[in-house]
Formats: structure tokens, sequence, C-alpha cells
């Protein structure tokens, strides 16, 4: 700018010596005021601006220092409201209340602790505590010439036993229930007959079981054909599962009827599942690989990994109606109406057995329970007509051979 300025006062100096006759002093005199005169009004200016701009500064700095002044007149009522307060009670409520927290989760590790050491005391004993409604296998009464004759002439009469919805009461599946036919017309059940797995009794067994799965193959189909489709529940043994030529056949009878295979669950008592080999859990496996399912019977204590069943293709696990209402707390630690819901999370189906009266039904009811099964709902009795195939008895008894 002061360039300028100079710029201007030479250019006024040479105008005034050469257009107005000025003499050179004259015009250098009048540029060198009229230099000074633009240098003074622009420092004026300059000096106005920076008035300007501390003026400014000073008025923010007044709007920060009123800004401060009220955060601390917020901070200084903050503190003499805290001042202000009695804290002691207050504490000691709190103290109070660790302490209650602190016993209860005393309390609740010692009930643990003894609950886990009641269970392992009970172990060793617990087949001696088990549930009455479901004794010990007794030797069967039929003798084993007697059964074996039975089925080369092909008397082994299946029937069924419905396991129904509640409370709708609709079927939801059948167990199949081998009946031998003995002196002309009287029907004996499975425990009557079946041969113990030792010796000749482990062969016939097998028999058995090839049999059921035959024949419940066909009442599965016959059941697909008519548009009416059953899930049926069929016994098997660990004889069968751990023979190989045993479990070839059925393997082949699956593989032919792949159509049908979602149908059928093989059934092991609870206590022969706990006791599978390694070769006799491999066959179940191999079966559950052709896409049937497994049901546990009889089972005696709820506090399982379901989730590891579920692996294992078990779908089912039926345990006593005598048990699950009488004395629930030997079978699980959850509540009586809690535990279905648990288990239908895994995919499994909680059954109980063995109903006696409409009371009992109520309360499973009361539960949650869906589904049951005993005699007081339906009795095990012969296929609907539809399934059973009264024709082919010459080929039931070749195939029995």
């Amino acid at each position: 700018m002061l360039i300028f300025v100079g710029v201007c006062g030479a250019a006024i100096g040479a105008a005034a010596y050469f257009a107005l006759g000025f003499t050179p002093i004259e015009a250098v005199l009048l540029a060198v005021v009229i230099a000074l005169g633009g240098v003074v009004i622009e420092e004026r200016k300059a000096r106005r601006r920076a008035f300007a701009r501390l003026e400014r500064g000073v008025e923010e700095m007044g709007h920060l220092l009123a800004t401060d002044a009220k955060a601390g007149q917020v901070l200084s009522q903050r503190v003499n409201a805290l001042v202000d307060l009695e804290l002691g009670p207050r504490l000691d409520v709190i103290e109070a209340d660790m302490s209650v927290l602190g016993t209860v989760v005393r309390q609740v590790a010692e009930a643990v602790s003894d609950l886990e050491t009641a269970q392992a005391a009970s172990a060793p004993t617990r087949r001696d505590d088990r549930d009455p409604a479901q004794p010990e296998r007794s030797a069967p009464t039929i003798a084993l010439d007697e059964v074996k004759r039975a089925l080369d002439e092909g008397r082994l009469i299946h029937h069924a036993r419905p396991i129904l919805t509640l409370p709708q009461r609709k079927v939801h599946a059948f167990d199949m229930v081998p009946r031998l036919q003995i002196d002309g017309r009287q029907l004996v059940d499975p425990p009557q007959y079946m041969p113990v797995p030792t010796g000749e009794g482990t062969v016939v067994l097998r028999r058995i079981d090839r049999i059921c799965a035959e024949e419940g193959i066909r009442i599965v189909r016959r059941a697909r054909l008519s548009g009416d489709p059953v899930r049926l529940l069929i016994d098997i043994s660990p004889a069968s599962l751990g023979d190989k030529p045993a479990l070839d056949q059925t393997l082949t009878l699956l593989a032919a009827n792949r159509a049908v295979n979602s149908d059928i669950v093989f059934a092991l008592d609870y206590e022969e599942w706990t006791g599978l080999s390694r070769p006799e859990s491999d066959g179940l496996a191999t079966l559950v690989q052709q896409g049937v399912s497994v049901a546990l019977r009889n089972a005696t204590t709820l506090r399982l990994d379901f989730g590891g069943l579920a692996e294992k293709g078990v779908r089912y696990i039926e345990t006593s109606a005598h048990a699950f209402l009488k004395t629930p707390t030997t079978l699980t630690d959850f509540h009586s109406s809690d535990i279905n819901d648990y288990i239908k999370r895994f995919g499994i189906n909680l059954v109980v057995t063995g109903l006696e009266s409409e009371s009992e039904i109520l309360a499973l009811l009361d539960d949650g329970i869906k589904l049951a099964q005993g005699p007081v709902m339906a009795e095990t009795g012969p296929l609907r007509p539809d399934l059973r195939d009264e024709g082919d008895d010459d080929l039931r008894r070749a195939a029995a051979r």
C-alpha cells in the first residue's frame, strides 16, 4: 500500500511540473506532501482496524468469562447439594444389601454343592431306587422252543399302542407291540416271551427284530399309499445293532424303502442305550444315516445332554407318568411345567407313558405336556383296517424263516 501511495505522489508531482508549470523543487515538495498525507491516512485506517479487532476480542473474552462464571455457579450449586446430602444412612443401606446378597450367593453355592453330593451318593443305588412302574425285566415265561415254533408258523401278531396329543387326543404316532399267539388264540406280550440275549436267545431276538422291521416298513408304506401317513416306533435290540449280518439286512431293507424311512423310529430301552458298546453305537448311527429316528423308552432320568442326543438322531424320550407326576425331582432339576418346552428346543418329543386316570391327564395338561400314552387314553390293539394285510400270511411266514 505504501508503494501505491509513493507512486501516486510521484505521479501528481510530475503532472504539476509538466502540466502546471511548477518548478522542479515545487513539484518534488508537492509529491512528498501528497505521499506523506496518503501514509498518514492509511496509518489511521490501520489503527482503526486494529482497535476494532481488539474490541471484538474483548467482547468474545467477556462472553467466555460469563459462560465460565455460569458453569462455576452450577458446579458450586451441585457441590453444595452433595455437601448437604446425608450419605451415611445411604451407605449403610448399600452395605446391608451387599451383605444380604453375599449370604444368598453363599446359600445357593452350598445348596448346589449338597445337590451334587446327593446325586453322586445316589448314583450307585439308582438301579435300586427305580420307579415301581418300571420293574426289572423278568425272565420270559414262554419256552424258547415254543417261541421259535411260533415264528416259524407266522404267529407273531403286530398290534399298536397309540401315542396321543394333548388335549386333542389325536394320534401322533404308534408303538408297535409284537404279540405272540399261543394255544390257539391267546396273545402274550413281549415281556412274557422275549428271549434273553444270550446264546440261542440272541439269535431268536435278532430274528424278531428283523420281522418287526419288515412288518413296520410294510405298515408305514401302506399308510403312505392310503394318503394318511403314520409314524411308527419299532423296538430294536443291541443284539441286532452289534451284529453285522443282522445290521446289513436292516440297512438293505431301509435302502429299498427310503421314501418312508422318515416315518420309522427305532426304539431302545434307556438302560440299553446307556450300555451300548462302540460297535452297537456305530450300528445305530448307520441306521440314523438312512433317515430313521431313535426313541428312548423308560427313561429313569431327564438330566441328559439333549443336544448330544439330538445329534445322534433321538427324537422321542418316554418316561413314566408315575415318576413324572409323583416324584418329578428324581427325574429333573427343572420344574415339571418347564421341562417339556426345554426338551422341545432340541427337536426332541417328551412322551409320558402309563397314564391310568383322567386326573393324571389333567395334571399333565397343567405341566404343558403335549404327548402321552396309557390305558386310560387308548389300549393296545390291532391296527386300523387299511394298515393290516391279512392276505400275506404265507409271505410273512416265508420272511420269518
